[in-house]
């Protein structure tokens, strides 16, 4: 059964000491006992501005995350604090609280883009908190965006250019929420009301003009609606107008705040709960969080390293880790259940070989569900030849030979008994040995093919689901980036709609190719299982030098 959190309050995950980064141990043992999937929210912001707040209240809290109430930054690095999702009970909701964007008392401003990426490359749900409107002066604020690309890999290589493609992008990035706080216009455009929604879209619609202070303005607008496919904005009123209350808002009562604000916190709170998503990596690999404990120390250990982090090679360190780990679990059932249920004398090979093929059958689903990005299977070929497996039968031949060596303790009577009923049966066994041969052979022909014929349907079924998940990210991504090519026509930018043609038309040619090629799946898995049919299979061979030892 997955293990449920029980932090009473927040714990730093995230250090920041002197503008250097470092992972909280006692954090990652947290997040080790989760084998739950993991609702990942991250705030942030400029300091000061009520991020702590808002995520106390997600936490289901009034105190957490520390407010303060002065010009200094109370959030340093990345705080944490995961509770049990209130509305998905098979999840977890992981709350990432970050130390406030522009504070003066920091040296280097690169600390801060370092922050804004991680929470990034974290979460599921990615909340921008700022003050007033969306204008002008608010999206400058946001020129962290706009440096992702020279802080995030996708890919271990870089394209041709040596640009990343934001196509890359969208398929990993959180969810964008727009928090505006402290809002005091009408929502109305061109005299009529409008949404949330679309107060956000219409403040991201680009700029027109070549001028550089227009492609200046423009970039933060690009890279979020590239960036970000699925987005969503909420605007709050002051919660209240009270200055020494709203200093010590973590105290005031609910029926103290304005009724126009707790109705907005309470949207905002239960969207996010019912619509934020678990953590996913590319080709919907969920993530729990003893993988996000994973992601965390790589994406960390890059940085300080003076590496970019790099989605790819954080995803190949997690399959490395998972797999071996899968492998282990799965051998370690397979050998527990065959001490268990193997019993002595075993009176037939058929009753051997049905007990191996349950038992591998059962290890093999374990793997199955443990194990993500087997390139090529080579984790399950290593599983198949397991040395376990042929330790465990060589342990039984070691018990069968113990149970020899007690037959020297017989009487000589007892012996001589044994003798003459030995020569009588002799004879009788000589001319069925030839018969039981081959029948034992068929046996073993036929278990084999049984074996082979359910481990290639669970591969086949495994690598099917793993390539719908392929077409599905592909066609999402595909979309997106239809919309936003839409948009760019009907703003009048003609020539960067015209710009994105190649990436469509890439996008489709990947998604005819991964629904037609579906025959090599297959072959990927005939050629996993051939080694079973194999007459020399070690682990057939264990078998009958332990029948051959039973006689």
């Amino acid at each position: 059964m997955a293990s449920r959190p029980n932090m009473m309050t927040p714990i730093c995950l995230v250090e920041n000491i002197n503008e250097r980064l470092s992972v909280n141990q006692k954090a990652l043992e947290i997040l080790d006992q989760i084998s739950q999937p993991v609702v990942v929210v991250a705030i942030v912001g400029l300091y000061r501005t009520g991020k702590s707040y808002l995520m106390n209240r997600l936490a289901g809290q009034n105190y957490g995350f520390p407010l303060g109430s002065t010009v200094q930054s109370e959030t340093k690095g990345i705080w944490m604090w995961c509770v049990p999702h209130p509305y998905k009970p098979d999840c977890t909701l992981v709350l990432l609280d970050t130390e406030g964007l522009g504070n003066v008392e920091k040296g280097d401003p690169k600390n801060d883009s370092w922050i804004f990426a991680l929470a990034v490359l974290l979460c599921s749900s990615f909340v921008y908190n700022s003050m007033n409107t969306i204008n002008h002066q608010a999206l400058e604020q946001l020129h962290y965006v706009t440096e992702l690309t020279k802080l995030i890999k996708a890919k271990s290589s870089l394209i041709p250019d040596g640009i990343e493609n934001s196509t890359e992008f969208v398929s990993f990035f959180p969810d964008f929420i727009w928090a505006v706080r402290d809002f005091t216009l009408e929502l109305e455009l061109n005299g009529h009301p409008i949404t949330e929604d679309e107060y956000l879209e219409n403040a991201l619609k680009l700029i027109p003009g070549r001028n550089p202070k227009a492609q200046k303005s423009n970039l933060p607008r690009e890279c979020i609606r590239n960036f970000f496919p699925k987005r969503k904005c909420f605007v709050f009123d002051r919660p209240i107008n009270d200055k020494e209350l709203l200093a010590n808002i973590e105290k005031v009562a609910e029926y103290q705040l304005d009724p126009k604000f707790q109705e907005q916190t309470k949207n905002f709170c239960s969207y996010i709960l019912t619509q934020a998503r678990a953590k996913t990596l590319r080709e919907r690999i969920t993530i729990t969080g003893k993988r996000l404990r994973t992601l965390v120390v790589t994406y960390v250990d890059a940085i300080n390293s003076g590496a970019v982090p790099c989605l790819e090679n954080a995803v190949t360190t997690l399959a490395q880790l998972e797999n071996s780990a899968a492998v282990q679990k799965a051998a370690d059932h397979y050998s527990e259940q065959m001490a268990q249920r193997v019993s002595f004398p075993t009176d037939t090979l058929q009753e051997l070989l049905d007990l191996h093929a349950a038992c591998e059958r059962e290890a093999i689903a374990i793997f199955m569900e443990n194990s993500f990005k087997d390139e090529n299977q080579e984790y399950l070929k290593h599983l198949m030849a397991n040395e376990v497996l042929q330790r465990f039968l060589q342990s039984q031949a070691a018990i069968e030979n113990s149970i020899l060596q007690a037959d020297k303790a017989l009487t000589d009577g007892e012996k001589a008994m044994a003798a003459e009923r030995a020569k009588k049966e002799a004879a009788e066994k000589e001319q069925e040995v030839m018969k039981q041969k081959l029948q034992e052979q068929q046996q073993q022909m036929e278990a084999q093919k049984k074996s082979l014929e359910e481990n290639i349907l669970q591969l086949k079924e495994k690598m099917e689901k793993e390539r719908e998940n392929i077409i599905k990210e592909q066609t999402m991504m595909l979309e997106h980036k239809l919309k936003v090519q839409e948009d760019l026509l009907n703003e009048g930018f003609k020539k960067k709609a015209d710009e994105m043609n190649a990436e469509i038309s890439n996008l489709k040619n990947m998604i005819n190719n991964a629904k037609k090629d579906a025959s090599h799946w297959i072959e990927k898995a005939l050629d996993v299982f051939s080694v079973m049919c194999l007459p020399g299979n070690p682990i057939v061979r264990g078998i009958e030098s332990l029948i051959r030892k039973k006689k």
